[in-house]
């Protein structure tokens, strides 16, 4: 490959990692054409499944500062990388992995922090936001014991829990505001008649070729 094409691979990887909340590493060996396009459908919409060379996504890791990915680039690789939520891309790929063996997980980033294996299952075993939100309403009206064990999950449920809450917050702020409104109207809507001072009444995206080799 010449020397300009491959700078301008590095790029893209480069872009790719810095545009994504997750990047999972996986090795696809035996797996047909269908059943990647199948996994790259399921991971959402803005995220993409691309086939990259090892030695070229290395130079792209290691100049955004994910130099421990270099021991997982070897064999056949490609990378998902997740513009999403990075939870439900992990159950995605899960979930594809269990109907399709031959996938493997070898590990990845997960914003910003580089991960194994095991820790992209622990990120798709967690609970989505509403779940969460609905076993804190539970416990809220249960006892404080029960909201405490809640609070005790581990820290990625908490993470998200706690974003789930702020949202929450953010789309009830608005009707909080509507009842004070309408009392503050209610006053010049019952005036009397001869009253003078009465007030008017919200791709799939290109993947590197698949027919690339694995090792460069």
């Amino acid at each position: 490959m010449p020397t300009q094409a491959k700078a301008a691979v590095i790029d893209e990887i480069t872009e790719r990692f810095q545009n994504s909340s997750a990047a999972v590493l996986t090795e696809y060996r035996g797996l047909t054409v269908a059943q990647l396009t199948q996994l790259r459908r399921s991971l959402g919409e803005g995220s993409s499944y691309a086939v990259v060379k090892n030695t070229l996504t290395k130079r792209a890791a290691d100049s955004v500062g994910y130099s421990d990915l270099a021991p997982l680039l070897n064999g056949p690789t490609a990378i998902a990388f997740i513009e999403g939520d990075p939870v439900e891309a992990a159950k995605a790929i899960r979930d594809f992995a269990k109907a399709n063996p031959m996938l493997v997980v070898k590990g990845g980033v997960v914003e910003g922090r580089t991960v194994d294996a095991r820790e992209v299952t622990r990120l798709a075993d967690v609970e989505s936001r509403e779940v969460l939100l609905s076993k804190l309403a539970g416990a809220m009206k249960g006892n404080l014991t029960k909201a405490a064990g809640l609070f005790q999950a581990p820290l990625s449920q908490v993470a998200r829990l706690a974003a789930a809450l702020q949202e929450k917050k953010a789309a009830e702020t608005p009707a909080a505001d509507a009842p004070a409104a309408e009392a503050a109207e209610a006053p010049a809507a019952e005036a009397p008649a001869d009253d003078t001072a009465a007030a008017d009444t919200t791709p799939e995206t290109d993947t590197a070729a698949a027919d690339a080799a694995s090792d460069d």
